[in-house]
């Protein structure tokens, strides 16, 4: 797992290379403000191999957070990262590693049939009710993610998790009403603490798409006050003395800035974004789609680029979302060696300031 000892001996080595607050704080770990995605790509052998190389690229080159997924690529983005932490040139416990459960992952490659697969393999197994199911690809009940979690221990190849996420808990609101899918919350939180006394993931959070960023009013809305609550209740039913819930992730990018404009969660004073309530409620946040999935390599508005640091639209994109109030790492794919170098020199540059960042919405 990932130490405060093993980070900060990297972030040591690699720090001088970088701008201002490259490096921030996980609960005492020393993690850098830009992750490697591993969400997009053929689940092929080629693709693992490219996957492999820009990993351990990025690990040595001053990158320790990567992030991905059990039925990302058909569980083989997770097999990738083990193995590149494996071959490269850095101490496992200098790595942060986060992966999520919730979507039914398919093993090596897409089946023929997705629906005869989903029932032969986990609903005739005994893995998943098939009630608990939603859209038929997805689930959040705690015997599931509990094998979720030993399934990914080893794909990895690690002895624990550093961050074990909820994937895209929302999905559920399509098959039960969102009190039942806070309750369900509960009881798989409960699980998850119960997994982290035993020291197989070190914190958990939930990753999300629509759920945090959107307004109370639409279908898709989680609260995050309540995901907090039940997180609290979760720890005290496993008699933890307290919660391990320390993270949300979420898309944030220039097109995509909902979590800061948004205000949808009831804080003290009333209503505020998703990554304010985060910042005040001791979360740390993790962005997806910084690049808006490469979308924002070729364009990104005057307004906002000639006020960000960076020599390629790339990096300018990346050092939008790391100046983000409350973020601690920026996600972005990275499936080439030659995107590693690209995106790693974004942090060279220093960050926008809290008052530019907001300067940016006026």
């Amino acid at each position: 797992m990932a130490t405060d000892d093993g980070t900060y001996e990297y972030k040591l080595q690699h720090g001088d290379d970088f701008g201002r607050t490259y490096f921030r704080l996980f609960d005492g770990l020393a993690v850098s403000s830009l992750g490697v995605g591993t969400y997009l790509g053929d689940p092929t052998d080629e693709v693992d191999a490219r996957y492999r190389d820009a990993i351990a690229t990025a690990l040595e080159s001053g990158v320790n957070v990567v992030d991905t997924a059990i039925n990302y690529r058909c569980q083989r983005s997770e097999r990738a990262v083990g193995r590149a932490i494996e071959d490269a040139d850095v101490d496992r416990d200098a790595v942060f590693v986060s992966t999520k459960g919730g979507f039914l992952p398919f093993d090596g490659e897409r089946p023929e049939d997705p629906g005869e697969y989903v029932k032969r393999e986990f609903v005739d197994a005994g893995l998943v009710e098939r009630e608990d199911l939603a859209r038929g690809s997805h689930c959040i009940a705690p015997d599931f993610i509990d094998d979720q979690v030993d399934r990914s221990l080893d794909n990895l190849g690690v002895d624990e998790i550093d961050l074990y996420y909820v994937h895209n808990p929302e999905t559920q609101l399509h098959a039960r009403s969102r009190e039942e899918v806070y309750d369900q919350l509960e009881e798989t939180f409960t699980r998850l603490e119960e997994r982290a006394a035993e020291g197989d993931i070190s914190k958990y959070g939930v990753a999300t798409w629509n759920a945090l960023r959107v307004p109370q009013s639409d279908d898709q809305y989680l609260s995050l006050p309540e995901i907090v609550s039940r997180a609290r209740k979760a720890a005290k039913a496993a008699e933890n003395t307290a919660t391990h819930l320390r993270a949300i992730q979420l898309p944030f990018n220039v097109f995509m800035a909902d979590a800061f404009t948004v205000e949808s969660h009831e804080g003290p004073d009333g209503p505020q974004s998703a990554l304010w309530f985060a910042h005040e409620a001791g979360l740390n946040v993790f962005t997806s789609a910084s690049i808006a999935q490469g979308d924002l390599a070729a364009e990104i508005p005057d307004a906002v680029g000639e006020r960000l640091e960076g020599d390629t639209t790339v990096q300018r994109a990346i050092n939008f979302a790391r100046s983000a109030p409350g973020v601690t790492s920026s996600l972005v794919g990275m499936s080439r060696p030659e995107h590693v170098e690209e995106n790693v020199g974004a942090g060279r540059f220093d960050p926008l300031g809290a008052d530019a960042f907001d300067a940016v919405f006026e």
